[in-house]
């Protein structure tokens, strides 16, 4: 049915379907004839219908939506329509303050986003959205409903201009937030204060629901004004040492008034337990009080707390309250991470103390460490006879405590070594007890198997604490004691593989052997260490060596029986990874039977977790590239040139290749090949990045080329729409690109770079071929199944373009296409990809500007020659990059365009002379000019994004922002008169003049050429000229920026 023949029961109906239905069909179909209803002409008039005589509160919300997507077109409504759409608003939620909760939000939303997006927008010299805070002071004059909506009109107006909208530039938004905090802000917060104020003042009746939901709405537009990004840092919540408030300087009045905190603490113990959520056993409130506690180290140093008066009583209840937390380990476990926080910087600022006041860290810090420990023993029994969830499990949060904790622990260490001793030595006995007893109860074993797990974690984390805080050969001494008891657990619990055995102890292990290796292996620790007495009286470990030993053992015994277990074996290989870097471990570690065995028998028969067993995830092959890079390392330290020896060690990569040419040609087992193939491209990235001279990479290049790169070429080919094959092949070929140290400056006499480089052009072409055939993707797909090999493309791409190991030029001469059809095929990907998608996703932003910033460096014939509308797509996309918050891409975009404004200003420069010999090149320069001349916006656009970070932004690359616009201003003077213009006029009288005095110091001494020492010049000038406007534009703390809208 037509839209227009809607009537309101359709309209009913399709609210009905879209909000409360279960039918997803019929969803669907209600979320298409939404977006036809938002496009009708007669979308306004059927949600006036909607609101004035719809029967349920969902028409009135269909209607809300309705109009918060029209008036958030990129192409707005007329000045006057939303001017009456949100007068309108604002006179029906005035005449019906009792809607439901829901649509009041949806319709002030509304109005929010018609403040916001109209902020600037001027009538008769007046700013026609920005009435909106005297509207509200009329809801505040009236019933406590209407007090309400006017409280929640503010609170979304401040929540909304602190969103950023990233469909719309972010200079804009910027522009708009600014103004918005300098003119509005401190008002609202100052109205909201008041209100709070009269809430103490006199007494409410909190048991009316009105009221209650004033206090409330209040309280959150006071954290709303608060939470506000008061200078554009974005800054995450995770982050917490950046949340640090910049209020504005005008607000300081406010905040060093005793009354203001008082307020709030005054309102705390004023309201009911209903409204103060019941105190901390609220875990919402238990948080927010943790974090706070936080911030005293951060805002505070321990000098300074220590010398105010109630320090010894305040620091005495925030330790009974951390060990009281500690003890409920179950209640807010994310909220430990704070109070951990605290006690880490307390302890770690101990020897900076120049105060004689006690600090009394020495009393409370030995307590922390205990209730830890003994908390999370006890907490073992209870996770397994009540079958909770591991707090174990959840290895992230675990290790991010330890961290915190290694600090706390070495703090009176003596008395932390004891208990563990003590504890470990109990816990070892009852566990080799009931492995020895018959009778022996799983879940016994279970508990015990659980705790020894924390006892291994936390013997590690006091170890690596060594490192953070002071100590001495006694405390070494100890660290000996600890350690003894975890080499003997380790021997205990690999003489009862593969039958007995217990993921969480060995990767609690693989903590513990990390830790020691942080600690007391290395390039750079004394020999002689007091951990090693003890240690050899036991163990017979005398020094490092011998501990490189244990450590090689115990990785080969995990990889040999732990093949099925992905954490354990993704763990020790980590591990392995870690031990081969340093050439002085390495030559240590190439001495040890482990290492040798390892070199000469690396084969699924020895190590299981290499075979292509069905059992195996194909995800779980990546570990593989680790070991391989691990390995390889090894091998170099006595390979030299010798090729036997690389031959040899490739043996078993040999052998699996050759098979896989035999199915291949026998065309059977298809499922085993690609999955042999998968393992061979993981194992040989591994091993390629280990490679980093130029004779070893040569050995790989001479085995793998000719004979086995076509098969990848190949299985690109077959096997196009299937990542989980196509990705560890295509990085394998981004990797062997990689001219890492100079790896890939073959002999003169030598054509491997070429040969390297057709292949990687055949490889991509076949790939961006194939994966265009796949026609549309849904949203979820789109990246594992097609950018994400493009960005690897790109990524290869790039590197042979920069490696300097190819002369380009030569393809042409000698009429070979290989470069020309992977130009093509970055082109055709190119324009597979919408703009969107190229900035949305991470690494394919990374991978696509430098490729294009290379491409323009060398290649401008290429980038010239392309069809006007990729030409325009390319750019785009470059002014589009201009205003990412990633500086890598910011930096590329502004690169490029530089090396484009600065080949287009050469050659205007070159007009008239043409000399015979630069016929060719002028043709081509002619091409760019004239494309230029008819799309004049293209460059303007930049221009003006450009001045926009300059001016508005906080400009993170200032330099590299400064190279392309000396040239857009020297090829488009008249626009950039016009930008001027604009800036100056949009300001009071009294700053016009400041401002245009800028502009001529930003031009000052700046000549009519691109030299690199005008360049320097410029770049000078736009530094304090940005210093200059940004004082000018605040001199008086109430700036109106004007727009510099973007060009269309």
């Amino acid at each position: 049915m037509a839209l227009h023949f809607q009537s309101l029961a359709e309209l009913e109906v399709l609210c009905t379907h879209l909000y409360i239905g279960t039918d997803l069909t019929q969803r669907i179909e209600a979320e298409k004839a939404l977006l036809e209803l938002i496009d009708s002409p007669e979308c306004l008039s059927k949600c006036q219908l909607l609101l004035e005589q719809g029967t349920t509160s969902y028409a009135q919300l269909l209607a809300a939506t309705c109009l918060s997507k029209l008036v958030s077109r990129v192409s707005p409504l007329p000045v006057e329509q939303r001017m009456d759409i949100r007068n309108y608003i604002l006179n029906y939620v005035a005449s019906q303050p009792k809607l439901a909760p829901f649509v009041i939000q949806a319709l002030i939303q509304v109005i929010a986003k018609i403040t916001k997006l109209g902020w600037f927008e001027v009538q008769k010299d007046h700013f026609v959205f920005r009435e909106i805070i005297a509207d509200v002071k009329k809801f505040l004059q009236g019933t406590v409903e209407h007090c309400v909506i006017g409280v929640i009109i503010l609170s979304e107006l401040t929540q909304e201009m602190n969103l950023i909208d990233y469909s719309r530039p972010s200079a804009k938004h910027r522009k708009i937030a600014t103004s918005f905090r300098d003119t509005s802000l401190k008002d609202i917060l100052v109205l909201a204060c008041s209100l709070l104020k009269e809430v103490l003042a006199k007494p409410l009746n909190l048991q009316d629901q009105c009221q209650q939901n004033l206090v409330m709405q209040v309280l959150k537009l006071v954290l709303n004004c608060l939470n506000f990004d008061f200078i554009g840092s974005s800054a995450d919540e995770s982050a917490d040492d950046l949340c640090t408030m910049q209020i504005p300087t005008t607000w300081r009045t406010i905040f060093l008034k005793p009354e203001t905190l008082d307020l709030f603490f005054n309102l705390y113990h004023s309201l009911p337990p209903l409204l103060s959520q019941l105190g901390l056993s609220d875990p919402g409130n238990y948080h927010e009080f943790c974090r706070f506690l936080a911030r005293l180290k951060t805002n505070y140093q321990l000098g300074e707390l220590v010398t105010v008066k109630e320090y010894p009583e305040v620091i005495r209840l925030i330790a009974n309250f951390t060990i009281a937390s500690l003890q409920h380990w179950e209640f807010a476990p994310n909220s430990v991470h704070y109070l951990l926080t605290l006690w880490q910087r307390m302890v770690a600022s101990v020897p900076f103390v120049k105060s004689t006041e006690p600090h009394l860290l020495d009393t409370y810090a030995p307590e922390i460490t205990k209730a830890f420990i003994t908390s999370r023993l006890e907490s073992v029994a209870i996770v397994v006879r009540d079958h909770l969830d591991d707090p174990l499990d959840d290895t992230a949060t675990v290790f991010q405590q330890l961290e915190q904790l290694c600090t706390v622990s070495r703090c009176e260490y003596e008395k932390t070594c004891a208990l563990l001793v003590q504890l470990f030595d109990q816990n070892a006995q009852n566990y080799q007890k009931l492995l020895h007893s018959a009778s022996g109860i799983t879940v016994d074993i279970t508990i015990q198997e659980g705790r020894l797990a924390w006892l291994v974690y936390l013997v590690g984390t006091v170890i690596g604490g060594r490192l953070t805080y002071t100590s001495t050969d006694e405390h070494d001494a100890m660290d000996g004691e600890l350690s003894c008891r975890v080499f003997q657990l380790i021997s205990l619990m690999d003489t009862g593989l593969p039958r007995c055995s217990n993921e969480k102890i060995e990767l609690a292990i693989l903590w513990f052997l990390d830790q020691f290796r942080k600690t007391y292996v290395g390039d750079q620790l004394q020999r002689t260490s007091k951990v090693y007495a003890r240690m050899s009286e036991v163990l017979g470990i005398t020094d490092d060596s011998h501990v490189l030993e244990t450590f090689m053992t115990k990785i080969v015994t995990n990889l040999k029986y732990w093949g099925r277990c992905v954490p354990v074996i993704s763990r020790t290989l980590q591990f392995l990874n870690d031990l081969s870097v340093g050439y002085i471990l390495l030559k240590k570690l190439v001495k040890i039977d482990a290492v040798k065995f390892m070199l000469k028998n690396h084969t699924s028969e020895h190590f299981p977790f290499l075979g292509i067993s069905e059992s195996y995830s194909l995800s779980d092959f990546r570990c593989r590239t680790t070991f391989y890079t691990a390995l390889t390392r090894l091998l170099m330290v006595d390979l030299g040139e010798d090729e036997d020896e690389f031959e040899n060690f490739m043996l078993p990569l040999t052998v699996a290749f050759e098979t896989v040419l035999q199915i291949f040609n026998n065309n059977f087992k298809q499922e085993d090949v690609k999955r042999m193939l998968i393992g061979l491209a993981r194992d040989l990235r591994g091993i390629a990045f280990a490679l980093n001279t130029k004779t070893s990479y040569t050995m790989l290049f001479d085995w793998i080329y000719p004979t086995y790169l076509p098969i990848l070429q190949n299985a690109i080919e077959r096997w196009y729409g299937e990542p989980a094959c196509t990705t560890p092949i295509l990085k394998l070929m981004a990797e062997l690109m990689q001219n890492r140290s100079q790896r890939l400056n073959f002999d003169v006499s030598s054509p491997n770079g070429i040969l390297l480089f057709r292949e990687a052009s055949k490889m991509v072409c076949t790939y961006g071929n194939q994966i265009l055939s796949l026609g549309s993707l849904s949203k979820d797909q789109i990246y594992p199944m097609k950018l994400k090999g493009i960005s690897i493309c790109y990524s290869a791409l790039k590197s042979a373009l920069c490696g300097n190991y190819v002369s380009f030029g030569v393809f042409k001469l000698y009429g070979d296409n290989h470069f020309d059809n992977v130009l093509r095929a970055f082109v055709k990907m190119l324009l597979s990809v919408s703009h969107s998608d190229l900035l949305q996703y991470r690494k394919l932003s990374q991978a696509y500007y430098p490729l294009l910033e290379c491409l323009t460096q060398d290649h401008m014939s290429f980038i010239i020659n392309l069809e006007p509308p990729v030409l325009i797509y390319v750019l785009t996309s470059v002014s589009q990059g201009l205003t990412t918050f990633d500086t890598v891409v910011s930096s590329s975009c502004c690169t490029s365009l530089d090396y484009i404004v600065t080949y287009l200003f050469k050659h205007i420069a070159k007009e008239g002379k043409k000399p015979l010999r630069c016929r060719e090149a002028t043709q081509a320069g002619q091409r760019l000019f004239h494309f230029m001349q008819q799309n004049p916006d293209v460059l303007q656009q930049m221009m003006s994004v450009l001045m926009n970070t300059i001016v508005f932004e906080d400009c993170r690359n200032q330099w590299s922002v400064s190279r392309p616009l000396l040239g857009l201003i020297l090829l488009n003077e008249k626009y950039f008169s016009e930008l001027r213009a604009s800036l100056i006029n949009s300001q009071p009288l009294p700053k016009q003049e400041v401002l245009a005095q800028c502009f001529r110091n930003l031009m000052e001494g700046v000549e009519q050429n691109l030299s690199v020492k005008n360049r320097d010049r410029f770049t000078q000038n736009l530094s304090v000229f940005r210093r200059d406007v940004t004082e000018a534009l605040h001199s008086d703390g109430h700036t109106e920026p004007c727009s510099l809208d973007m060009m269309s």
